[in-house]
């Protein structure tokens, strides 16, 4: 009887694990652009997150490689990277991508509106992963919630900006929506990528930048050129992306697809919960080892000119392309009922004591 139990298991165990597909037991390699630099806190850290995932999900058939922006060399090339398939993914902001389709904006963040928690609703719940898949499969690609900072602030300036008028002039780097509003006030934007920023404000290049917050600022030094440091209005809740060539994913077998996806949203949420804590830890740091930072808040008048210019810009963005209304439309609309919720749940509790 022995040998018809060994002969038994062995049939068993190929029929477990020798009869799969060739194409479920080969290991898939896939190759990921950033737009960051090796080792970026935070950012990079959810990517490299995702990637373990798959890789451990996956019991090694998927693994993804990361190139940073150090090999590439193109930080703000991540889209053209995944397009043709040089790459078939990649990880960056979906708002840098403004000069190939100014619709891509509005998958990051837009002034004065949804906090991070309302817009993962909006993606995953409420329309918003419905809307992006119109806007970027028109491109062969495929755009995933890839990561939020949380409410950015407002930036780092070399002078105290007291007045609309102040902004007539300046030289600030800053991305986005927020960079046509700004521009509307006189100031002279420009985009420049995050390993020169530091450069760039130092040699006077420009007069002011936002980056992100407390956690990724302190890190970058801006705090020793300007000593100003302004709270938010841009970028309410800011989400990064993953990017994915729509070829690439569909020719995954279907298990190595949900993997794919799971893997994304988990690490990407996961990031939210990082930069709070350590936007916390920062900010204390700044507060207690830094007291010549100057941490202040835009005046009324200030926030109540570039809250009015955002509206205008966002209407004369519907009114040059139907998809951007559709967004602007569908946006307005959700914010105004999830905000009802904010406002009797977080935001009274925080006024309550």
């Amino acid at each position: 009887m022995g040998i018809f139990k060994f002969i038994f298991t062995l049939m068993l165990a190929t029929f477990l694990t020798g009869n799969l597909n060739a194409s479920d037991k080969k290991v898939i390699t896939w190759k990921l652009a950033q737009t960051w630099g090796t080792g970026m806190p935070i950012f990079g850290e959810a990517v490299t997150n995702m990637a373990e995932r798959v890789k451990k999900m996956s019991n090694g058939r998927l693994i993804i490689k990361i190139d940073s922006k150090n090999k590439h060399k193109a930080p703000f090339g991540i889209f053209d990277f995944v397009k043709s398939g040089r790459y078939q993914m990649g990880h960056s902001a979906s708002y840098y991508w403004k000069g190939k389709d100014m619709k891509t904006m509005f998958f990051t963040t837009v002034p004065f509106g949804m906090i991070a928690t309302e817009q993962y609703a909006w993606f995953y719940y409420g329309g918003g992963m419905e809307l992006s898949k119109e806007v970027y499969g028109k491109h062969g690609l495929m755009s995933f919630p890839g990561g939020n900072t949380g409410n950015q602030m407002g930036g780092w300036f070399k002078k105290e900006m007291n007045t609309v008028e102040d902004f007539k002039g300046l030289k600030m780097r800053i991305p986005g929506f927020a960079g046509e509003v700004l521009s509307k006030l006189g100031a002279s934007v420009v985009n420049i990528a995050p390993g020169e920023l530091y450069t760039a404000l130092d040699r006077g290049t420009i007069d002011a930048l936002e980056w992100v917050g407390p956690a990724l600022d302190l890190k970058m030094g801006f705090h020793k050129i300007a000593p100003y440091y302004y709270t938010g209005w841009h970028e309410p809740a800011t989400e990064l992306q993953f990017l994915i060539n729509e070829k690439a994913f569909n020719k995954l077998p279907a298990d190595l697809q949900e993997i794919v996806k799971e893997a994304m949203k988990s690490s990407a949420y996961d990031m939210l919960s990082q930069s709070i804590n350590d936007n916390a830890v920062s900010l204390a740091n700044i507060k207690k080892d830094y007291p010549n930072v100057q941490i202040k808040t835009f005046s009324k008048d200030i926030m109540t000119r570039i809250n009015a210019e955002t509206d205008t810009l966002l209407n004369e963005m519907s009114a040059k392309d139907p998809m951007a209304k559709k967004i602007i439309d569908h946006q307005r609309a959700y914010l105004k009922m999830v905000r009802q919720w904010t406002n009797i749940s977080d935001f009274a509790y925080l006024k309550s004591y």
